[in-house]
């Protein structure tokens, strides 16, 4: 009967530990399931937000104008190297495909189609989410944390409109120039490797690179681009402006714009194609 008894006892020690495993799962994913409508919710309200501070004066016009100049400048030179070697190196590995079938010809329309329509903008914006969303998540994180955005609030400043309005509109604005310089020099740089083992007249390379595009070419990609600067300069925001009090918050703000920055830049392009694919259709 002992025996029995301890049996049971450990029986139910067994079960006793193996239900408080099953509740503590349990109550984790609850909890991850509540952080993710909580994460989701604070977006919409961050997102409803810049548009009735957008719409609703005064307007920052002077600041708008000095964060386009600090996102288009700063990022320039960075964009104007990767677009040129981004055209060589697409140029010097098609080439010898296309030689096999006695195609080099086409070598400028396909190197155009495929630098405006897809490589530039994509490699454009996640420059941008590397560089600026990263420059803005941890400079609005820094602010959150000497507290100098409520010491904006205190004063009667607005800091949505002034700190986060102005930098969203700023990207959405300058990285579609951005990725047109980045597209310009991946053509230039297209036409240094077709040179490399050639002599093609620059008039001719770029008459055939641009007879080769179509009207469904640029337009989508344009606005794409418009968009791709909108999530990057919104997500850059939205993680610094909600960044946590610590000082390592600021790193994790920057890190978090980058990571969530490139990641939107690929599901936008992925809704983009969709889009475009069924007006081609």
């Amino acid at each position: 009967m002992k025996n029995l008894s301890g049996q049971v006892g450990r029986f139910k020690n067994v079960a006793l530990k193996q239900s408080q495993r099953i509740a503590g799962k349990a109550l984790e994913k609850k909890d991850q399931t509540t952080g993710f409508l909580e994460e989701v919710g604070n977006l919409t309200v961050f997102f409803l937000r810049f548009w009735k501070e957008l719409l609703t004066p005064p307007f920052e016009l002077q600041e708008t104008i000095k964060q386009c100049y600090l996102v288009g400048n700063k990022s320039l030179g960075l964009v104007s190297i990767t677009g040129i070697i981004m055209g060589l190196v697409l140029t010097i590995q098609s080439r010898p495909t296309l030689a096999d079938f006695g195609a080099e010809s086409w070598l400028p329309g396909m190197v155009a189609v495929s630098i405006i329509r897809e490589i530039g903008p994509v490699i454009t914006a996640l420059i941008c989410a590397g560089k600026v969303g990263s420059g803005i998540g941890a400079e609005l994180g820094s602010m959150k944390v000497t507290e100098q955005i409520e010491a904006m609030e205190v004063s009667g400043t607005n800091p949505y409109e002034y700190l986060v309005v102005t930098r969203i509109l700023a990207t959405t604005l300058m990285v579609p120039i951005l990725v047109i310089f980045a597209d310009t020099m991946g053509l230039i740089g297209s036409f240094i490797g077709v040179n490399i083992k050639g002599d093609v007249n620059i008039f001719l390379f770029f008459s055939q690179a641009f007879g080769t595009l179509e009207f469904i070419d640029v337009v989508p990609a344009t606005i794409k681009t418009i968009m791709f600067g909108f999530v990057i300069g919104f997500v850059g925001c939205y993680k610094g402006y909600n960044a946590g009090r610590g000082t390592e918050s600021v790193g994790k703000a920057a890190n978090a714009a980058v990571v969530a920055g490139s990641l939107m830049v690929f599901v936008v392009d992925m809704i983009a194609v969709q889009i475009t694919d069924m007006f081609v259709k």
